[in-house]
């Protein structure tokens, strides 16, 4: 669906809670953007190992161990880069991390860190909380 916009210039407004569908509209604005590649970033923690039994509602593992995802705890929701032409014929990827929250959603410190700190070293990171936003982020001059 590359290249599909939809809502693109329409304020999102719906669920106050759940930002999947607000996730979802800014990465299509912002993966329809030229020179910017955006991945969703899920961080959890989830447990692997031998099964010893499952049924429909239950499994358990033999030697379990737990197996980590995403970058680190407070990276953002979405990550990737945004190409920019140092001088011309030479290009650099600048590290964007787009962190998604509604209109009432609340940062955690941990995620606030991760967004400093990535600004600091030359990267492009922020809270947003619109495709509007988003694009307003990624079209930000160095």
């Amino acid at each position: 669906m590359r290249g599909d916009c939809r809502g693109v210039g329409v304020r999102y407004v719906g669920d106050p809670v759940n930002e999947t569908p607000i996730l979802q509209r800014i990465r299509l604005a912002v993966g329809a953007m030229l020179g910017i590649r955006v991945f969703r970033n899920n961080t959890g923690t989830g447990w692997i190992g031998d099964v010893a039994s499952h049924s429909p509602d239950r499994i358990v593992l033999i030697n379990p161990r737990p197996l980590h995802a995403g970058l680190c705890t407070g990276s953002s929701d979405l990550i990737g880069w945004r190409t920019i032409i140092a001088q011309p014929g030479q290009r650099i990827a600048q590290f964007v991390a787009i962190e998604v929250k509604t209109q009432i959603g609340r940062v955690s410190p941990e995620q606030a860190n991760f967004i400093s700190v990535l600004n600091a070293a030359g990267g492009l990171a922020a809270v947003v909380r619109s495709p509007e936003e988003a694009i307003a982020l990624c079209q930000q001059k160095l």
